[in-house]
């Protein structure tokens, strides 16, 4: 059963040694069925963009990572409510440090793929957030943060590889 409503304030919110928030995201996935046999990862694959609740700038589902989940709960979690999918959540993309656009705090941030398998028609906060499924090059344009561009690219070779590695023992 999916909760219709999002986690709301920081009681149990994790943070690191040094006082940083450890927030969570995900970068949501799929490969498009109308272009199946394309070469070029970058127009094969689309991924999921959200608007902040401000309703400016594209980013992917990210927040906060609580002391009772794990930390691929919270990326899952995150992704149910603010862009409402469903899916895998893959191996770890990397961790980045970032200042936060809205508190005057230092972030930890981790980012992981989410291959999607389901995307739900109503979620938590679809009255505050537009999402939109983009190509990878639509993404790299319009997401505003650096560190989730980075995580972005480490995602297409990561696929690119596998991609190629599966093609390669085929053959």
């Amino acid at each position: 059963m999916v909760s219709s409503v999002s986690r709301q304030g920081r009681q149990l919110q994790r943070y690191s040694r040094s006082g940083s928030r450890l927030v969570v995201g995900c970068i949501p996935y799929k490969f498009n069925i109308d272009n199946p046999c394309g070469d070029d990862l970058d127009q094969v694959m689309e991924v999921l963009v959200i608007s902040s609740q401000k309703g400016y700038g594209m980013m992917f589902p990210k927040g906060g990572w609580e002391i009772d989940e794990t930390i691929k709960q919270a990326a899952s979690r995150e992704a149910l409510e603010e862009a409402g999918v469903q899916g895998n959540v893959e191996r770890r993309l990397g961790r980045w440090k970032y200042k936060s656009k809205t508190h005057d705090a230092f972030c930890e941030g981790v980012m992981f793929p989410l291959n999607v398998t389901e995307v739900l028609m109503d979620w938590p906060e679809m009255d505050v957030r537009e999402r939109r499924w983009v190509n990878v090059a639509e993404a790299r344009e319009g997401c505003e943060h650096l560190w989730m561009k980075e995580a972005l690219e480490r995602l297409v070779i990561r696929l690119s590889n596998s991609t190629r590695n599966r093609t390669t023992s085929m053959a």
